[in-house]
């Protein structure tokens, strides 16, 4: 369905991130190599990120991050490219959109979602969509315009966002939503999500691969975005955390 990404170590441009690598996100919205149901990536893209800044403003917490989103293929917008040259970030979600069928095309559905401090990314498709917001859709949490939005990954955000506000912990609550969702309906829901200090990820159905750099940062990706042989497969049914600690991979029971 779509092809996404994240980031989190020392500051990047998003240039060197969506565009630079052999096998950029860039690359594989026309060529994916790993992506098994669909095969162009042409239905829109988006990113998200938190700027990179200084220990001062690191100290107080993230900032609400910020996010660039268009209808159109990623390849299609020149400009964005520049621009993706002059902005430097220290965590970052992005994805290319092959759009399920029956669902819209407009830019609202182009992810990463955005609700408080947080970055939401859905890789993959629900069978039964109407069962899903029934149960993970409503209430709509209050002013996160995205959670409303007509796609089958609006119910998965809605319910992540309820449970970030709640307490619980970002990957717990990624790993939650995935055991909800797959309760109530087939599908594959790989998620990706960022708070601007940690990365989280799921592998429930689609490809999700992780690779730390020796300078401290690391990447979620669905697949490889080149060949170094420091990326490493994540087992189906598994809960990926990073942070600048380190990588942990746990089953979703």
């Amino acid at each position: 369905m779509c092809r996404h990404l994240a980031y989190l170590g020392p500051p990047l441009t998003l240039y060197e991130l969506l565009y630079g690598p052999p096998h950029s996100l860039h690359t594989q919205s026309y060529a994916p190599r790993e992506q098994t149901h669909g095969t162009v990536n042409a239905d829109g893209f988006g990113v998200g990120w938190y700027p990179a800044t200084d220990h001062a403003a690191d100290a107080a917490g993230p900032a609400a991050p910020l996010r660039y989103r268009r209808a159109m293929p990623i390849w299609a917008d020149a400009s964005f490219a520049d621009a993706a040259r002059a902005i430097r970030a220290t965590c970052v979600v992005a994805a290319v959109r092959d759009a399920t069928p029956g669902f819209g095309m407009d830019e609202s559905c182009a992810q990463p979602f955005r609700g408080d401090t947080w970055l939401f990314s859905h890789n993959g498709a629900t069978g039964d969509d109407d069962a899903l917001t029934a149960r993970l859709g409503q209430p709509a949490p209050a002013g996160v315009l995205d959670a409303r939005t007509p796609v089958d990954s609006a119910p998965l955000f809605a319910h992540a966002v309820r449970l970030w506000r709640r307490g619980e912990e970002l990957g717990a609550a990624l790993a939650e939503v995935t055991r909800q969702a797959r309760a109530c309906a087939p599908g594959r829901y790989n998620l990706l999500a960022a708070d601007g200090g940690r990365l989280a990820g799921t592998a429930a159905g689609d490809t999700l691969h992780t690779r730390t750099t020796d300078d401290g940062g690391v990447y979620l990706a669905s697949e490889p975005f080149d060949d170094d042989p420091a990326w490493r497969r994540v087992p189906d049914g598994s809960l990926v955390v990073a942070d600048r600690d380190g990588v942990t991979t746990t089953a979703i029971a």
